[in-house]
């Protein structure tokens, strides 16, 4: 499947900006599922300095120095991909036929293996995931049986939150607590990434949040609209002998060809979109449409 993505984000503020440092994490990332043939940003008003880097993820970051005053800055990223969605379904096949163990697994994490040190970072809490109180661990716990096998017990989690929590636009913002969301039984695609990075932590598993964009579908005999789509999110277990597998709460289902990845790290935190600094006074909103159109 190829995809072009459009990905606008505009920023409205009170009073005149007249300096302003931002970085831009919207290039999509080449993985072995994923290819990206083509990709460009668009900045108004013009940047006078461009920087291009990888963060500590792999992410591609650009860091955007904007001197000309401004009420508004718009960040337009351009975006073409092609996604193996064969490739991909083989290797969630290999996933699921693993019989790795959740008990076995534990011990694989356990011990003191140079090969794992990439991994065992995202074991640990962290900005936006600083931990799960006792409810979300018993809660994980319950799919979580010794002698089932890890990625059997990774499906019925993501299922549970799919069935036992509600999507609710507007109930949440990126700070809302994870215990907040665990007891109102609600949120959006951010908070199911990181209540199930929560929860699987909390066992002692290696977890991370992945964002990205995700196609919709109109209604039968309806005609997409430009810019229905909207940036997605959902999390990544690390298991042993295979890698990292992929499973999203919000759709209850393993992302295939319809979810193209922007990037990954501990938390929201670590991939947000853009974040900048500016001089001004004064509140600030922001506006972000996303297109996501398949070429076949």
């Amino acid at each position: 499947m190829t995809y072009q993505i459009y990905h606008k984000s505009t920023f409205y503020y009170q009073q005149l900006v007249t300096f302003s440092h931002n970085l831009a994490r919207l290039k999509p990332r080449e993985t072995p599922f994923q290819k990206l043939a083509s990709w460009r940003l668009e900045v108004a008003p013009e940047a006078a300095m461009r920087e291009c880097f990888d963060d500590y993820f792999g992410n591609a970051i650009t860091h955007l120095l904007v001197r000309e005053a401004h009420t508004a800055l718009e960040v337009t990223a351009h975006s073409q991909v092609t996604i193996d969605s064969s490739a991909l379904q083989a290797y969630y096949d290999t996933a699921r036929a693993h019989p790795l163990s959740v008990a076995e697994a534990l011990t694989r994490l356990g011990v003191n293996d140079p090969a794992l040190i990439d991994i065992k970072q995202y074991l640990f809490p962290s900005v936006m995931v600083p931990g799960a109180g006792e409810a979300i661990r018993l809660f994980a716990l319950e799919s979580f049986i010794s002698q089932r096998p890890l990625f059997e017990a990774a499906m019925e989690l993501m299922e549970r939150i799919f069935e036992e929590f509600t999507f609710e636009s507007g109930f949440s913002d990126i700070s809302t607590p994870v215990e907040e969301v665990f007891e109102a039984r609600k949120g959006v695609c951010q908070d199911f990434a990181h209540l199930a990075i929560a929860a699987l932590r909390a066992l002692g598993f290696a977890a991370r949040y992945v964002s990205g964009y995700i196609e919709t579908t109109p209604p039968e005999g309806e005609e997409k609209l430009f810019g229905a789509d909207a940036s997605h999110a959902w999390f990544s277990l690390y298991i042993p002998d295979v890698g990292w597998v992929d499973f999203d709460p919000t759709n209850n289902l393993l992302p295939l060809e319809k979810h193209i990845v922007l990037g990954w790290g501990r938390d929201y935190a670590d991939v947000a979109p853009l974040q900048g600094v500016v001089r001004s006074s004064g509140e600030s909103s922001v506006g972000v449409m996303v297109d996501v159109r398949s070429l076949e």
